[in-house]
């Protein structure tokens, strides 16, 4: 039997009192839960309410089958597995924040065909909001064949775009206002049509006015996505995105660069699939006193530090510096360097959507306050674990996943001991 008190800065303390067992509450604020116990302290945040987030991006399905071994030209194989499921950049990344305990609303376009139908049914089953999506009657909506090699535990993705895709039009300006109300972040996948950017654009304009951060997912070098760059307050990108964006010859460098494109933005981040991720993280306040450090020899010097022998996913972290960059500049903040977990070959299935459940644990990191080290580390585990199942979204975790209880506590040794 162990001893709780939750605490409220307006109402008096409560104490409660649990057998070992799972008990869940609903409370009208946020609360800090004390744990005495002879083993363990434990403080920890519970949000009253979920924080509501945007997303804005392709909504799809996924016809995925796996085989032993990519086919040659002319072959005919069989699969070893098929499964039918929802797919799409924003809808992955939304699913994720939804059973990471997020309130997700998705602005999209579908077809009023029996793979709409599914797209919308799978969502609402996952606790995304669909009233603002958009049903083109007489469409067909957004299908991806993917094809998972289970040797070389790679996938193949064949992308067929819905149509018509989403216009401006399609959304009211009434519908856009009550899309946005009491949203805490906006998220934009980099993978729409053009049409369908422009739709984007004038959502992120009005989020723009409303002071509502935005996050932005940046895969490929596009006019447009341009655009919403330059309206980011994060930016999340493909591991080949920087380099192609900024023309610089180095990740490190390229991310500099990008800092310094766009003024408005407080950290990047670049997903660089089984070597994890890289983060540059602007500083507030520049101290132009401290020590001015290539940011090519500090990635170089931190990568040295990396505890290869760790299977889990880990993240290190230089000191607030001025991290220059030959022949671009220089910019006050700090690098950050996180690993993948090494999952075993028996347990990796497939990593189709790993980037999209990477950007749904960001997501859940902004709106709970995480610190940037935690964050990585959070977001490599989320992704780690939906790879161990086929599909973007069946090996998805909850908040309840206990692979996830050390990552949510400011102790995260104790949380184990009490658990």
């Amino acid at each position: 039997m162990t001893s709780f008190q939750l605490q409220s800065p307006n109402c008096p303390s409560l104490s409660v009192r649990s057998s070992p067992s799972t008990v869940q509450y609903r409370m009208p604020q946020t609360y800090k839960l004390t744990c005495n116990s002879s083993f363990t302290r434990l403080k920890m945040s519970i949000p009253s309410t979920p924080q509501t987030v945007l997303g804005c991006g392709m909504a799809a399905v996924d016809f995925l089958v796996a085989v032993d071994s990519f086919p040659k030209p002319d072959d005919k194989i069989r699969s070893t597995s098929f499964q039918v499921q929802g797919g799409g950049n924003a809808g992955n990344a939304l699913t994720c924040a939804a059973r990471l305990g997020l309130s997700p609303r998705i602005i999209s376009k579908v077809g009023d065909d029996s793979q709409g139908k599914a797209i919308l049914e799978e969502f609402e089953a996952d606790g995304v909001d669909t009233s603002f999506m958009v049903v083109s009657k007489g469409g067909h909506s957004t299908f991806s064949y993917v094809v998972v090699d289970s040797q070389t535990k790679t996938r193949t993705c064949i992308y067929t775009p819905g149509y018509p895709p989403m216009i401006p039009e399609d959304l009211s300006k009434s519908n856009l206002s009550s899309a946005l109300d009491d949203v805490r972040i906006v998220y934009f996948d980099g993978v729409l049509q053009e049409a369908e950017l422009l739709s984007a654009l004038v959502v992120a304009q009005e989020a723009h006015q409303r002071n509502i951060p935005i996050v932005v997912d940046a895969e490929s070098k596009r006019e447009r996505v341009d655009d919403l760059l330059n309206l980011a307050t994060y930016v999340v990108c493909s591991a080949r995105f920087p380099q192609a964006w900024t023309g610089n010859p180095s990740v490190p460098d390229a991310l500099v660069s990008v800092l310094l494109k766009l003024p408005n933005v407080k950290f990047v981040i670049v997903t660089l699939g089984e070597d994890g991720c890289m983060m540059l993280e602007r500083s507030e306040a520049e101290d132009l006193q401290s020590e001015e450090s290539d940011v090519n020899e500090l990635f170089k010097k931190m990568k040295k530090s990396i505890d290869t022998d760790s299977t889990s996913a880990t993240c290190i972290s230089s000191d607030i510096t001025q991290l220059h960059a030959k022949g671009i500049g220089t910019v006050s903040g700090r690098l950050l360097l996180g690993t993948a977990e090494k999952i075993p070959p028996s347990e990796l299935v497939d990593t189709t959507g790993a980037g999209d459940a990477f950007i749904g644990a960001v997501l859940y990191a902004l709106c709970t306050n995480m610190p940037p080290e935690r964050m990585l580390t959070f977001a490599s585990q989320v992704a780690g674990i939906g790879c161990r199942a086929l599909g973007a979204r069946a090996g998805l975790p909850h908040i309840t996943d206990p692979r996830l209880r050390p990552l949510l506590v400011n102790d995260p040794q104790n949380m184990a001991t009490l658990l």
